[in-house]
């Protein structure tokens, strides 16, 4: 099942039927067993028609409300080399290391929902970045109970040359206006998903693909219970939590995203997530 958010009330999809909930988003997610409650109401529900169901998504939203957005670093094996390679100049190298096999994962605040952008919005590269990319994630939802309800696309993005030159920098790499995507919706399962999930990321310039690969979830070093469980471990979140599992897809350090590249986003089942690279207007 999926969940869309949009301005015209929270829309849910199953098999290709679409039925408009009548309730809000963050008490709609919050519930447990989301899934076995969502099926029980859907027997009872009026289905839209095509023409309807099209309206409301027209009106798309990323699929947050209240919630916060976090994120875990070096889950992946690629990810710790890449982290390496940046930091080496700043002598840095070896916490990446480090962190990746310790016991406690690496995990940091990446945004508000306000700092959220959805499908096909713009997200932003910083002016004060020589070196910017998007770090394709599967994202849990995390109830105020701390269970996970659901799965999103996230899209982390991180100013690599910020990062590489002081480790200490992390926050000012990670969290600025439109630094994270979400979307298209909420994927909602009655199990976990499967660690043969495929993650891709393509990234399009002047229509062109520049950038292409894709991971399966199975290669994360940690469980998502893992994460999950040390991020609730002295945290509470009333109305539940994003959390973003880390990355495998890097691009070369010769790349960096220019404005106007097209990212896209897909992991299977949930679908994708497509972001414009924008500059912030203040800048301009």
């Amino acid at each position: 099942m999926k969940l869309y958010n949009t301005s015209n009330g929270v829309l849910l999809e199953n098999n290709g039927t679409f039925f408009l909930m009548d309730d809000a988003w963050d008490n709609l997610v919050n519930r447990d067993h989301l899934h076995g409650y969502l099926a029980k109401l859907i027997k009872a529900a009026e289905p839209l028609s095509a023409d309807e169901a099209k309206l409301v998504l027209d009106f798309l939203l990323p699929p947050i409300g209240a919630q916060e957005v976090w994120a875990a670093g070096v889950t992946y094996l690629k990810s710790r080399d890449a982290r390496m390679e940046e930091s080496q100049s700043s002598g840095a190298a070896s916490l990446y290391d480090r962190v990746y096999d310790a016991e406690r994962p690496e995990l940091f605040f990446k945004a508000t929902a306000a700092r959220v952008s959805g499908h096909r919005q713009q997200v932003y590269i910083r002016v004060d970045s020589s070196w910017n990319v998007p770090e394709p994630e599967l994202t849990l939802f995390i109830n105020l109970k701390g269970n996970i309800q659901g799965y999103t696309c996230g899209n982390d993005m991180s100013s690599r040359s910020i990062e590489g030159e002081n480790a200490l920098y992390l926050p000012q790499a990670k969290i600025y206006e439109k630094s994270a995507g979400l979307g298209p919706c909420l994927y909602v399962t009655a199990e976990p998903i499967s660690p043969e999930t495929v993650i891709k990321m393509a990234i399009k310039r002047n229509d062109q693909v520049v950038y292409e690969d894709s991971t399966a979830v199975s290669r994360i070093k940690r469980s998502f219970a893992e994460l999950a469980g040390f991020l609730y471990r002295e945290c509470d979140f009333p109305n539940g939590c994003f959390l973003m599992t880390g990355t495998c897809l890097v691009p070369s350090p010769e790349f960096t995203l220019q404005e106007d590249d097209v990212v896209e986003i897909s992991i299977d089942s949930i679908g994708t997530l497509v972001n414009t690279i924008a500059i912030n207007p203040k800048h301009k």
